[in-house]
Formats: structure tokens, sequence, C-alpha cells
């Protein structure tokens, strides 16, 4: 079963993994990305989502933007010696941690997500395909969602509705364009050692193909 979702907004930030204190965002929206943005509409532990395609339907834009951010986190290990304890301090003072950071963003982005999803073995006796694509239809027509969908971060709110038409793309995309290696998601199976996964990216007349997990274009 298969969902065609057209999503936009005014800024995004897809980041790159290698850059490590200003966030650079790569040229288009991620696979892992575009899976954590379908969940958010609709999640079950009886199905699982799979990215198809991602057309961008936007010229790609860049800009610029100096964030605050908090520099610091608190550790597991604080906060386990605090809970033994039963005294200290479980927070972070916004005050004291703050910073100022760049980024570079994708502005008024503008992407259609093909996607379908696959029945897993924790799915109930009840739960079928059928069952799972109307409820998924049912909410994105109504603009339901679990937690409001984002591009990348929090702050990058996400438009969202049934795509019907073929996308268009924009003639600046024309052609075959490599994105070179990108994010294509996050390895669980081993929970203590989560491992990223890469693929080579291409654009060809606006579409992102993305290969299956187990295709020899992932690497880990």
């Amino acid at each position: 079963m298969s969902i065609s979702l057209e999503v936009w907004g005014d800024y995004a930030l897809f980041t790159r993994p290698e850059m490590k204190v200003e966030r650079v965002s790569y040229d288009v929206m991620t696979p892992s990305a575009a899976r954590g943005l379908v969940e958010a509409i609709y999640w079950h532990p009886g199905m699982r989502w799979v990215i198809d395609r991602i057309h961008v339907c936007a010229p790609i834009r860049f800009t610029n933007l100096r964030r605050n951010e908090v520099k610091s986190t608190v550790s597991s290990r604080t906060a386990r010696t605090v809970m033994e304890r039963g005294a200290g301090e479980l927070y972070l003072c916004a005050a004291d941690s703050i910073q100022q950071r760049a980024a570079l963003l994708l502005r008024d982005v503008r992407y259609v997500i093909d996607a379908h999803f696959v029945m897993t073995d924790k799915a109930a006796t009840g739960d079928n395909a059928g069952k799972f694509q109307d409820i998924v239809k049912r909410r994105i027509e109504k603009g339901q969602f679990y937690h409001q969908p984002y591009f990348g971060c929090r702050e990058f709110p996400a438009n969202f509705k049934w795509r019907v038409e073929p996308p268009v793309c924009p003639r600046e995309l024309s052609g075959e364009r490599d994105l070179g290696w990108m994010l294509y998601d996050l390895d669980y199976a081993d929970p203590e050692d989560v491992k990223p996964l890469f693929f080579r990216a291409k654009l060809e007349n606006g579409v992102l193909n993305v290969p299956s997990r187990d295709s020899r274009e992932v690497r880990g």
C-alpha cells in the first residue's frame, strides 16, 4: 500500500552529520527525514514505512540564519548520580549555557514523498494493509498528526496534504545532479551501537530515487 504526500514549508534543515559545529543542510530532504515526517502523521507497531521517492517541487534555495542554542546536555551519568543521592540539579540554565551558532538552511521548500508501508510481526490479528491504508488517507485528508511534522528540526514545521496529480519538476532541476553521499537512515539493530547508513544520492529531473535498505547502494 502506498501514499503520495505533498509537504511544504518556509524553512528546512536536514543536517549533514560531518558538520560538527555549524549546521549545514543537505540540498534536499533525506529519506530518514521523510520517514520521520510520515510517522508523525501515522505510526503503528504493526507497520513500517519505506520511502520510495522524493520529488523536489521547488528550486533549491539556501539562506543563513543565526540561532541561540544550548551548548550542553544533561548526561545520563549525572542524572543517575542525582537520582541515587537524592540531591543535585537535573536541569540546564539556558542563560549560562546559551551560545549563538550559524546555520545554512533551505528556504521555501516543497516536496512530494512517495512511500509505502509493509506489515511487521508486531501486527495484531485484526490488523491488515487495507485498514492501515484507510486510516492513513483519512488522517492526511483531515490534517491530523500525532505531533507536528517538521523539516529536520522541530522549529521548522511542515504543512502537508494528499497529492493527487503528478508533481512538476522545476526547470532548473532538469537533468541529472549528483548530490554526493547522503544519510539514508540509522541502523538500530544494536541499540548499544547505532550506526548511520549512507547512499550516493542523485537527483534525476527533480526526483531522488531511494534505494531499498538491503541494496548494495546503501553503505554502513
